[in-house]
């Protein structure tokens, strides 16, 4: 199920939103490097001002409401990007193809904003990057099914993402500054959202 075998050509044609949250993920790196390097100000502080999530406990402050989703798209170095990118160009296309494009594109985007709202609600002061409440949300959609669509998910399949989940939880516990409410509000935003679609499907089918 996660394995890829589509040409170029093909995995865009197949899978023409995960190609393009793809494609802005890596122009808004390249371009966040190119800025830095122009006006010799580190990238992060760019990212801070211009898209990063930042959770500021303080009265009077207005919340600038669009970093919930801009800052799904950003990420801190070329190891969070390349992590990120490999998890929705390999998982997130069966997903893609079972939902349908805009369906997809909403389930990714709730997710990233799930991740940010349980942020917000929970996490001390933080800044905040990268698209992995959506891709925790891929997983909980996958969750869902796992549960209760069993026969929508092959063995190996439910296997691998059981696997990505215990090493997630492990990981996202034990290794510092990497945001478990993110992980944990995309996840339950994914399984709720996926939960809901298949309802409302199965109610216009019936």
């Amino acid at each position: 199920m996660f394995l890829r075998y589509e040409s170029f050509r093909e995995y865009i044609r197949f899978y023409p939103v995960n190609t393009i949250i793809l494609a802005i993920c890596v122009a808004a790196h390249v371009g966040f490097a190119v800025a830095a390097s122009a006006y010799g100000v580190p990238a992060s502080i760019l990212k801070q001002i211009f898209g990063g999530f930042l959770k500021i406990p303080a009265e009077g402050v207005v919340p600038e409401y669009w970093r919930y989703v801009s800052s799904a798209f950003l990420h801190a170095d070329f190891g969070h990007l390349l992590f990120n990118g490999f998890a929705i160009f390999v998982f997130a296309p069966p997903l893609e193809r079972a939902l349908g494009p805009m369906r997809y594109a909403v389930l990714f985007l709730f997710s990233a904003v799930m991740g940010n709202i349980f942020t917000n609600l929970y996490a001390g002061e933080v800044f905040s990057l990268g698209a992995s409440g959506a891709v925790y949300g891929i997983f909980g959609a996958y969750v869902y099914y796992m549960i209760f669509h069993r026969r929508a998910m092959d063995p190996q399949s439910k296997k691998t993402i059981q696997t990505i989940l215990i090493v997630g939880v492990v990981y996202s516990i034990v290794v510092p500054h990497v945001n478990l409410y993110a992980h944990l509000g995309g996840f339950v935003g994914g399984l709720l959202l996926n939960g809901l679609y298949t309802k409302v499907l199965q109610g216009r089918y019936r």
